[in-house]
């Protein structure tokens, strides 16, 4: 029996920026990929106006892109936020505004996972209070992926570019993701593992990838240090890619690097032709 066959989509909100978002699936797809990702597309505004949303989703069909991958409500990204989901007040309140809206988008171009940032730790606000509210909100959050046949992502950043970030490291999210299925009783959610932030965390990338392959639902990557295409760093990725396989990992794998288009892909081109 061979090894699962890894299948690579483009994060749009990283890759492609030069171009407006709605041409940026078709910049994909000339490119050779037939499946993307995106934070939330609208970072000022949880509940985007309907021709928006039907802006994008024409963009992608017309592009013949699917949607694999899209955020929650998370604030501001790129920039100081980290998400909404565990923040009291304002922002939770559009994070819980955000669910169904999402939800019905991902439905309506067949994307199958959301993925929920927890947020930083707010000052002045008790950790235990935080933690509380997340694990409601991210419930909630379950629940609307599961009403469209979604899983739930909970992914893990890393301490040093996001120092007020609680869900630092596999263990930690992992966790999180076993507290979220028991308390929602939906068995939904699922590791996100960016190798990026947990190469950045000083973890054991391998040994990650041995525990956490089996409750994983998403993957992304970006070279150490500096985020860039692999290669720019010091990962060895045919290796880790390979691992993924031999673990029985054959989901998507997001290109979620900052690189410009001419040096962008060329580093999968050669693993495509070595993995054969």
């Amino acid at each position: 029996m061979g090894l699962p066959e890894l299948r690579f989509d483009v994060n749009l909100s990283i890759l492609f920026t030069e171009l407006p978002l709605l041409e940026r699936p078709a910049a994909a797809a000339a490119a050779g990929f037939t499946a993307v990702e995106l934070w939330w597309p609208w970072p000022g505004s949880p509940t985007p106006e309907k021709h928006e949303l039907d802006a994008l989703r024409r963009a992608l069909t017309e592009a013949g892109t699917r949607l694999v991958g899209l955020n929650f409500y998370a604030g501001r990204l790129p920039g100081p936020d980290r998400g909404a989901l565990s923040l009291p007040g304002p922002e939770s309140d559009r994070f819980r505004a955000n669910l169904d809206v999402a939800a019905d988008f991902a439905a309506s171009v067949g994307c199958t996972a959301l993925n929920a940032l927890y947020g930083n730790r707010v000052q002045g606000v008790e950790a235990r209070t935080q933690d509380a509210l997340a694990l409601e909100n991210l419930v909630r959050a379950a629940r609307a992926a599961d009403r469209v046949g979604a899983v739930l992502l909970i992914e893990a950043l890393n301490a040093v570019e996001s120092p007020l970030y609680p869900v630092t490291g596999a263990a930690k999210a992992v966790e999180l993701v076993e507290a979220v299925n028991a308390a929602s009783g939906l068995g939904n959610a699922r590791f996100l593992m960016d190798l990026y932030h947990l190469a950045m965390g000083g973890e054991d990338l391998h040994a990650v990838i041995d525990a956490c392959a089996a409750v994983t639902g998403h993957v992304q990557i970006a070279d150490a240090p500096g985020r860039g295409a692999p290669g720019s760093g010091v990962l060895d990725f045919p290796d880790l890619l390979g691992h993924l396989g031999k673990a029985g990992y054959g989901g998507w794998v997001g290109l979620e690097y900052a690189a410009p288009g001419a040096d962008a892909f060329g580093w999968l081109q050669d693993f495509q032709r070595a993995a054969g």
